[in-house]
């Protein structure tokens, strides 16, 4: 790895350690002794399930049901 490669992996991993102390609260400690599947698994949790859209169908039939009051 080049010098300017490890530069811009230290600087995002110290970038991230502080994210996951304020986000979720780990200490320095638990950050860099996760894996980061585990760091992955505690952010997609946290996260809001992802949003589900109507289709055609049955955005036709609110639009039908709200022009007749």
């Amino acid at each position: 790895m080049s010098a300017k490669a490890e530069a811009r992996f230290g600087e995002a991993a110290t970038r991230l350690s502080g994210q996951a102390a304020l986000l979720i609260g780990w200490a320095p400690d638990t950050f860099w002794s996760a894996t980061p599947a585990e760091l992955a698994a505690v952010v997609m949790a946290a996260a809001p399930p992802p949003a589900g859209g109507i289709d055609r169908t049955t955005l036709s039939a609110m639009m039908e049901r709200d022009a007749h009051g």
